[in-house]
């Protein structure tokens, strides 16, 4: 058998001293778990266009990231998938209440730090928190780190 890790994006957006999440229900789980916004890269898709998309499709905000957090690899007890996971530090631009949320997303919800700590046993996975405390602690590389093709 062949090991395919998930390829994934995920955008930390705060304002206020909250950050951006969403509520989506978890197959894998089978509960309404809190996660950022996140998902899988798509074919032909940079990383910086697929966390753009995926923040707009399960949040309605428009965003544009300003650095990279981090890289992420986490393998999920509940189904043993290895997620690999580029975490961008994005600025919210605009949003858009009308545009329809992706399918299984429940809804879109700023929370705080601790308020994310009050729910942890609701995150989808670690990474969540672990995500936040880097961006807190300031860590940024520059988008330039990440060499893709400029045409695809």
């Amino acid at each position: 058998m062949r090991w395919t890790p998930h390829v994934t994006v995920a955008t930390i957006i705060e304002h206020d001293d909250k950050f951006l999440c969403v509520e989506e229900q978890s197959q894998s789980l089978g509960q309404l778990v809190i996660n950022q916004p996140a998902g899988h890269v798509e074919a032909n898709e940079t990383f910086i266009e697929a966390a753009i998309r995926e923040t707009l499709e399960e949040t309605g905000w428009s965003v544009t990231p300003t650095g990279l957090i981090g890289i992420y690899i986490y393998t999920a007890p509940a189904n043993g998938v290895t997620y690999h996971r580029y975490c961008f530090a994005a600025r919210a631009e605009s949003y858009d209440p009308d545009l329809p949320l992706d399918t299984g997303i429940e809804r879109a919800v700023w929370l705080s730090r601790a308020e994310l700590e009050q729910q942890k046993d609701r995150l989808r996975s670690p990474m969540v928190t672990q995500c936040i405390d880097d961006y807190l602690s300031g860590i940024r590389f520059p988008l330039s780190v990440i060499v893709e093709p400029k045409n695809h």
